[in-house]
C-alpha cells in the first residue's frame, strides 16, 4: 500500500514537474518570441533611422537646391528691375519726344494759321488786281490805237505831195511850245500809266509766286501733319503695349517675390526646426514631438500588424489542426494521441497508448448545486 502511495506521489510530483517544465518551456518560447519581436522592432527602428537619415539628406539636398533656385530668382528679380528701369527710361524718353512732337505740331499749326491769314489777305486783294488788270488792258488798247494813229499821222505828214493833208482848221493853231508842252504832258501820262502797269504786273507776279509757295507749304504741311499723326499714333500704341507688358512683368515680379518670401520663410522655419532636432538628438531626446508621435504611431502600427500577423498565423495553425483527411474541416477539439518526451535528444513524438490523458467534459449549469469535495489528506 505504501509503495502504491509512493508511486502515486511520485507520479503527482512528476506531473507537477512536467507541468512546471511545460510552463517554463512556454515561458521560454514566449521570451524567444518577445526577443524576436524586439529584434524585429530594433531592425525596423534601424531601418526607420536609415530612412530618416535618407530623408534628412534629401531634405538637405532640397534645401540646397532651393537655395540655388532662390539665388537664381534673386538674379531674375534684379534682371526684371533692370528691365523695368529701362522701360521707365524709354517711357520718359517717349514722353519727352511726345512733348517735342506736340510743340512742333503747335508751331506748325501757328504757321499754318499765319499762312492762311496771308492767303486770306491776298485773296481779298484779288478783286482790285482784276480791276487794275482790266484798266491796264483798256489803257494798252488805247495806247495801241494812239500809236497807230500817230503812225498814220506821221505818214501823212511825211508825204508833202498829198493835197488832202492840207486842211485849214478853224481856230487858233497852237504854237510849237504849246504843242511841245502837250506832247510832254501826254508822254508823262503814258509813262505814269506804264509805270502803274509794271507795278501791277510785279504785284500780280509776286502774288502768284507767294500763293504757289503757300500752296506748296500747305500741301507739304498736310503730308507732314499726316505723317506726324501716324507717328504719334504708332508711338502711343507702342507706349500702351509697353505699359501693358510692364504691368504684366510687375505682376509676375510681385508673384515671384511673394513666392520667394514664402520659400525663404519656410526655409528659415525648416532650418530652425532642424537645429532644434539636432540639439534634442544630442541630448538623447527625440528630434521633435511630431517625429516622436510619428515614431510611436509607427511602433504601435508595427506591433498591431505583428499581433494581427501572429493571430492570423495562430488561426491558420488552429485551422490546420481542425483539418482532417479529404480537405475537410471539423469544429471538434483535437485530442492528442502522442507526446514528445523531455529526456530524449530527438523530439520524436510517442503515442500515449492505453494511458491517454483524460479530457473531462466542461461542467454544466447544474454543477452550481453540487458541493465541492473536500480532499482528504493522504497519510503514508
Amino acid at each position: 500500500m505504501a509503495s502504491i502511495v509512493e508511486r502515486d506521489s511520485q507520479r503527482n510530483e512528476h506531473a507537477k514537474q512536467q507541468h512546471i517544465h511545460e510552463a517554463m518551456r512556454e515561458t521560454k518560447d514566449q521570451q524567444k518570441m518577445d526577443i524576436m519581436k524586439l529584434n524585429l522592432m530594433i531592425n525596423q527602428a534601424e531601418e526607420q533611422m536609415v530612412k530618416l537619415r535618407k530623408r534628412y539628406e534629401v531634405a538637405v539636398q532640397n534645401r540646397n537646391e532651393r537655395g540655388l533656385k532662390l539665388i537664381e530668382r534673386d538674379e531674375e528679380v534684379c534682371i526684371f528691375y533692370e528691365k523695368v528701369n529701362i522701360q521707365d527710361q524709354m517711357i520718359r524718353n517717349g514722353e519727352v519726344e511726345m512733348k517735342a512732337r506736340e510743340e512742333e505740331i503747335r508751331f506748325l499749326k501757328m504757321k499754318l494759321a499765319e499762312e492762311k491769314r496771308s492767303m486770306g489777305l491776298l485773296s481779298k486783294s484779288l478783286p482790285e488786281k482784276r480791276k487794275l488788270g482790266g484798266e491796264l488792258v483798256d489803257l494798252q488798247i488805247e495806247l495801241q490805237k494812239i500809236q497807230d494813229h500817230l503812225l498814220t499821222l506821221e505818214k501823212n505828214l511825211e508825204n508833202p505831195n498829198d493835197d488832202k493833208r492840207v486842211r485849214y482848221i478853224d481856230g487858233k493853231d497852237p504854237s510849237p511850245p504849246e504843242m511841245q508842252a502837250k506832247i510832254e504832258e501826254l508822254e508823262l501820262r503814258l509813262a505814269e500809266t506804264e509805270e502803274q502797269l509794271l507795278e501791277k504786273a510785279l504785284i500780280f507776279e509776286q502774288t502768284n509766286r507767294i500763293v504757289g509757295r503757300i500752296k506748296g507749304k500747305a500741301e507739304s504741311g498736310k503730308e507732314d501733319t499726316l505723317n506726324l499723326a501716324k507717328n504719334v499714333n504708332e508711338v502711343q500704341s507702342r507706349i500702351k503695349d509697353t505699359t501693358r507688358k510692364m504691368m504684366a512683368l510687375v505682376s509676375e515680379l510681385s508673384m515671384n517675390q511673394a513666392n520667394a518670401m514664402k520659400l525663404q520663410q519656410k526655409l528659415k522655419e525648416n532650418e530652425v526646426e532642424l537645429e532644434q532636432c539636432y540639439i534634442r538628438m544630442e541630448k538623447g531626446e527625440p528630434p521633435s514631438d511630431v517625429i516622436d508621435q510619428d515614431w510611436l504611431r509607427f511602433l504601435r502600427d508595427q506591433e498591431r500588424r505583428a499581433y494581427e500577423k501572429e493571430e492570423r498565423m495562430i488561426a491558420e495553425e488552429e485551422g490546420e489542426q481542425y483539418k482532417i483527411a479529404g480537405g475537410l474541416y471539423t469544429t471538434a477539439d483535437p485530442r492528442p494521441n502522442a507526446y514528445i518526451p523531455d529526456d530524449d535528444d530527438l523530439p520524436i513524438p510517442r503515442p500515449y497508448g492505453s494511458h491517454a490523458p483524460f479530457k473531462p467534459v466542461e461542467p454544466g449549469s447544474s454543477m452550481r448545486h453540487i458541493r465541492k469535495p473536500i480532499p482528504k489528506p493522504i497519510e503514508i
